[in-house]
């Protein structure tokens, strides 16, 4: 087996490379990671199944793959999954084509609860590896604790409000959410899209190079120009939160890699609209709003490549909840205008909380979203 703490610190991409050069093999890589997983997640209840068995033969098919001379790009790399997923879903199927290797099950909340910010196992809520008082987030919660934790690089999950950006944020790491019908939505209203969780951007888009459709537009050359908006118009940010993300972004503009531009966004509340959708009763209403804020982000998009806002309007909450407020206040509105959608960890609060940097594209503009965080990542 691999040595855990050089385990624990590779990417996907660099597992991958070092699978295909002969230097380790995948079944080396499984067996540390089921290890890893089997010793750490016992407190911190990522994992609702580890599938150890069909792990190990996977692992062997590829290193007989690669003896034969049969790279694969994503060779070896051990991946977890949402368990309302399974690995049979579009995605996980071509990320297995790819070369990846589930190795279990992550948590999501429990039926019965309005909030889903949250996971739960049999052997009690998964926590945050940051800090195991405060949620995951949700509701793809077991992905991005395994991710945040070192259990794996990266974890496959779903997002119809935020489900993937949120805890990313929460967790401090990197969700991205692509451009709604690229892959097979989860859910009939077409709001739910498949989605990955990462700790380097350059992980997220070798995700999106085995997943996508093959052609897809290549990224705009120069320095992308961004417009701010800390509550998209209607959102309860808290300050700290707002405060701290637009650091963030400062940074990456005073390192030449954005170029700030000065362009309100202003959107309606998108979440009678979306509510409408979920249940497949959208009225006029809903259909005005929708068509309104889609005139706003094209509009914005004229003047910007990029918009960039908090993931969350507030920090993680409890296990008991978050009480009244909206944690998919700023992400929802892009599941229901359908544009891609990433987050980047942006810094802590004073109280030391994770806040998330949001940025969204064009539709379809995916891979130049990607390429530009991908550079961003480093002025941490």
């Amino acid at each position: 087996m691999l040595d855990d703490h050089l385990y624990t610190s590779l990417s996907a991409v660099e597992i991958a490379d070092l699978v295909n050069s002969g230097k380790i093999t995948a079944g080396e890589v499984v067996d540390t990671a089921l290890a890893v997983s089997a010793e750490r997640d016992g407190a911190l209840r990522a994992f609702t199944d580890l599938w150890a068995d069909t792990a190990r033969a996977a692992a062997t098919e590829i290193d007989a793959a690669v003896a034969r001379g049969l790279p694969m790009p994503l060779a070896g790399v051990p991946i977890a999954v949402k368990a309302s997923e399974g690995a049979r879903s579009v995605q996980n199927k071509r990320l297995i084509a790819a070369g990846c290797v589930p190795i279990g099950a992550t948590s999501v909340p429990r039926a019965g609860t309005g909030w889903q910010t949250y996971g739960a196992t049999d052997r009690g809520p998964t926590l945050n590896p940051l800090n195991p008082a405060w949620s995951p987030g949700g509701s793809s919660a077991g992905s991005a604790a395994a991710v945040a934790a070192g259990l794996v690089p990266l974890a496959t999950g779903s997002d119809g409000a935020g489900s993937v950006r949120i805890p990313a944020a929460w967790c401090g790491i990197i969700g991205f959410k692509p451009t709604n019908g690229l892959l097979p939505a989860r859910d009939r209203a077409g709001l739910n899209s498949p989605g990955v969780l990462t700790r380097t951007p350059a992980d997220a888009i070798a995700y999106f190079r085995a997943v996508a459709p093959t052609h897809h537009p290549a990224s705009a050359a120069g320095t992308p120009r961004v417009a701010w908006t800390s509550t998209l118009g209607y959102a309860e940010t808290d300050p700290e939160i707002a405060v701290t993300a637009r650091r963030a972004l400062h940074r990456i503009a005073r390192a030449g890699l954005c170029d700030l531009v000065d362009r309100p966004v202003a959107l309606r509340d998108p979440g009678p609209a979306w509510t409408a959708v979920r249940a497949g009763a959208p009225d006029e209403d809903t259909e005005a709003l929708v068509r309104h804020n889609a005139r706003v982000l094209r509009d914005a998009f004229e003047e910007a490549d990029l918009l960039a806002t908090p993931t969350t309007p507030h920090p993680p909450h409890g296990h008991d909840g978050p009480g009244p407020r909206m944690s998919v206040a700023l992400t929802w509105a892009f599941n229901l205008s359908g544009h891609p959608a990433i987050t980047l960890p942006a810094g802590r609060t004073p109280n030391g909380e994770p806040v998330g940097l949001q940025l969204i594209a064009r539709h379809h503009a995916d891979v130049m979203l990607l390429q530009s965080v991908e550079g961003w990542h480093r002025t941490r």
